[in-house]
């Protein structure tokens, strides 16, 4: 079944077996009765065919989602750095290897499905691109680099009809969908407050610097003028790459881009906050033009919606720590919180939601004896799963652009108050700021010569 070289023969024609899963020209004509996948075309390929995968950004993550979805049809990969991407390339030794994500695109007619896996700042041409051809598409989180990107990407994937999914594996976790449940059921009552922070960057990258000095030769591995993209150009630097570029304001998100999609997914989903009306300011440690702040705070304040109640979301990044480091009053004695998560204070409780781990209310004696509501969310087969089951026809992933746009705008938001200092009323319908203009100029950016994001 999985031998794409296999063909038909039709009213005296040989066709394809794609032809014919396409259900085009003289194949659909000759059927009265279709099943839906044929008709679907490329976007409903059947259960029992394979994906054919292509991979943009094979190292690093891009390995890890290889591995995730080793069971389809590794079919091209393609990394700009040949060193970091090279056990991957071992590891699937007829997939068909690249650098630039463009020739791929173009050359590789038979794909199914794109997987985009590269720095922050060259997500949106990569998804776009993909989605301009009808492929399926999972994109990393933050799912892009701006706002406008995110708007324009949700937008172009609802008009591609195709399957979306970001790469935000800890939505499909029982522990975060039991948590949107438990916040619905009411147990702590109206949620007025929610505080959410990570101990990041930690070491792994650097925050408030300057750039470095120094032009330090290219590796014979690395494209560098591919790597930087859409970017600005500079001369390369191991200041950059690999993993470092998540702290640099061209490049990367910083700590909240890079966690915030993660951490803030259960507030955003169990409260609705795409859907209400907002504004936010952030306080940080100094920065420059080059590098996101070592340290930030960043306060949202949401209207009421409905039946939920105005609710104030914090942000905190750097080491910063909500309260203090030993947590609220409800917090025992020797407890401490977890390196990521969240606290949830309503009316009757406050829930305590460690990143990956099941939500608890606090104090750990208000466990004893609560019972979980029943049910509300589907439990998913598994992250990538969703977007692949969905790929051929099933139901579509709850992560996918259309809730993931939003998000990624809302944790985007904060950077654009990170840059403005001062207050933030955020117009979502219309994509600008209202009362201070300047701030508009960081939410989208302009692309190096030869790149865009319409192509």
């Amino acid at each position: 079944m999985n031998d794409r070289k296999e063909s038909v023969r039709l009213q005296g024609r040989k066709i394809s077996r794609r032809e014919f899963l396409r259900g085009g020209g003289a194949a659909a004509a000759a059927f009265t009765i279709v099943p839906r996948y044929v008709l679907g075309g490329a976007r409903h390929t059947p259960p029992s065919e394979k994906l054919n995968i292509a991979f943009i950004g094979a190292g690093g993550q891009g390995q890890r989602n290889t591995a995730q979805l080793g069971s389809e049809n590794i079919a091209a990969l393609c990394d700009v750095d040949e060193e970091r991407a090279a056990k991957t390339f071992q590891l699937y030794p007829k997939a068909r290897k690249y650098r630039d994500f463009r020739k791929m695109l173009e050359k590789e007619k038979n794909i199914d499905a794109v997987v985009v896996t590269t720095p922050d700042h060259t997500h949106a041409v990569a998804a776009m691109m993909a989605l301009k051809m009808g492929k399926h598409v999972y994109c990393e989180k933050p799912l892009t680099h701006s706002i406008y990107e995110a708007r324009i990407l949700t937008e172009a994937a609802r008009e591609a009809k195709v399957v979306t999914q970001m790469g935000i594996h800890h939505h499909a976790g029982r522990a975060l969908r039991l948590g949107v449940e438990i916040i619905r059921s009411g147990a702590i009552g109206k949620v007025y407050e929610v505080h959410l922070w990570t101990s990041r960057p930690e070491v792994l990258w650097a925050q408030g610097v300057g750039r470095p000095k120094g032009t330090p030769a290219v590796p014979p591995t690395l494209d560098w003028d591919l790597w930087l993209g859409p970017a600005p150009y500079r001369p390369y630097h191991p200041a950059y790459v690999p993993f470092k570029w998540r702290g640099w304001w061209d490049f990367g998100t910083g700590a909240f881009g890079n966690m915030g999609c993660h951490v803030m997914d259960l507030a955003f989903w169990a409260l609705e906050l795409g859907q209400r009306s907002v504004s936010v300011e952030a306080r940080t440690t100094r920065f420059n033009n080059e590098t996101y702040p070592a340290a930030s705070l960043i306060r949202y304040e949401f209207g009421a919606l409905g039946e939920l109640s105005e609710v104030t979301v914090t942000w905190y990044d750097g080491g910063l720590l909500p309260w203090s480091a030993t947590g609220p009053a409800e917090l025992e004695e020797g407890r401490k919180l977890p390196s990521h998560g969240g606290l949830y204070v309503g009316e009757k409780g406050t829930i305590l939601a460690a990143l990956g781990g099941g939500p608890r209310l606090i104090p750990e004696s208000k466990m004893k004896g609560f019972k979980r509501p029943e049910p509300s969310l589907p439990r998913s087969p598994g992250h990538w799963q969703e977007w692949v089951e969905a790929c051929k026809g099933g139901p579509r992933p709850l992560a996918d652009f259309d809730y993931a746009g939003p998000l990624t705008e809302m944790v985007l938001l904060g950077n654009v108050a990170i840059r403005t200092g001062g207050k933030l009323n955020w117009d979502g319908p219309n994509m600008k700021v209202t009362n201070v203009s300047e701030a508009n100029q960081y939410l989208r950016r302009r692309y190096r010569e030869g790149w865009t994001l319409l192509s």
